[in-house]
């Protein structure tokens, strides 16, 4: 297939239109009229997911993340961005991105995130630029914040991170609110939304905390101590949406479709994790407070 023809089908599925007015999505690097046999999806456009279509043999790559987000003034090999467009050139490997518009799509990533934690049917979270960012909906029946975090983490691709939690592990959930990628921005839409947990990822200190003491001031007006946090990862929370692509794919174009090994999420290891703290009968429990 030419890749003019991928490129249709992509849009066609996830339009351009519908991207953010921030954003830089389509087609990044390829010729129209070049043969497409193979077609390799990740979240990233790093030198590592480029190296291994290469090593596979593809023509194609779709990522989530744009390579390009920000003007840049070279394309010199002395520089990340500039060596991986590069790398693609040398290699006649095309490279196509699906972002916002890809959240926004039916189904897209906000779909593929809700159905990790649970959610059937699901509403918009929020509105912006006239397009729907974000779901909520209703678990099938209540479950506590831990079991909840648990079966979320279980249904993501493992990170080294994990799946960060905030809130009373016991205190039950119900109602989930959830925007793939960075979403400490939308804190308010989740208060109107009534969650009693919010799934997101690259939860900052500060909008975390403010929304936490919101939470503790609601409840000491007689409110509910929510929305509790759970803090999926980026990289995890977004990669659900590349395997329902592969099957889009498939279904309506002639080419081999597979899914990127390499792991872009750039956090390796961590050190000095302690769920001691949530166990006030746990021995040698440091000081609430205390710096260890």
């Amino acid at each position: 297939m030419r890749l003019a023809d991928v490129v249709s089908v992509l849009e066609q599925l996830y339009p351009p239109a519908t991207a953010q007015s921030w954003d830089q999505v389509g087609l990044v690097a390829g010729d129209p009229e070049q043969p497409v046999r193979r077609v390799l999806l990740a979240v990233d456009p790093t030198l590592d997911v480029v190296a291994e279509a290469v090593a596979v043999g593809a023509d194609l790559v779709i990522t989530h993340h744009p390579l390009l987000l920000r003007g840049i003034h070279s394309v010199a090999t002395t520089s990340a961005k500039g060596a991986t467009v590069t790398e693609l050139l040398v290699n006649d490997v095309a490279l196509y991105c699906a972002h916002t518009n890809a959240d926004v799509a039916d189904p897209g990533v906000g779909q593929a995130l809700a159905s990790a934690c649970g959610l059937a049917a699901t509403e918009p979270l929020t509105v912006s630029e006239d397009q729907e960012l974000g779901r909520v909906g209703e678990l099938a029946e209540p479950v506590t914040l831990r079991a909840f975090a648990e079966r979320l983490a279980a249904a993501l691709p493992a990170s080294a991170g994990g799946v960060r939690v905030s809130g009373d592990p016991d205190g039950q959930v119900s109602r989930v609110a959830l925007l793939g990628g960075a979403g400490d921005g939308e804190f308010a839409a989740v208060r109107r939304a009534r969650a009693d947990v919010y799934v997101t990822a690259d939860l900052r200190h500060h909008p975390a905390l403010e929304a936490r003491e919101e939470a503790r001031a609601a409840q000491r007006a007689g409110g509910a101590p929510t929305p509790y946090l759970v803090d999926a990862g980026h990289w995890a929370s977004e990669s659900l949406w590349l395997p329902g692509l592969r099957e889009l794919l498939r279904s309506r174009l002639d080419v081999q479709v597979d899914l990127s090994t390499v792991r872009t999420d750039p956090w390796d290891f961590v050190v000095g994790c302690d769920d001691r703290l949530l166990r006030p009968d746990a021995p040698d429990q440091p000081e609430r407070g205390a710096l260890t």
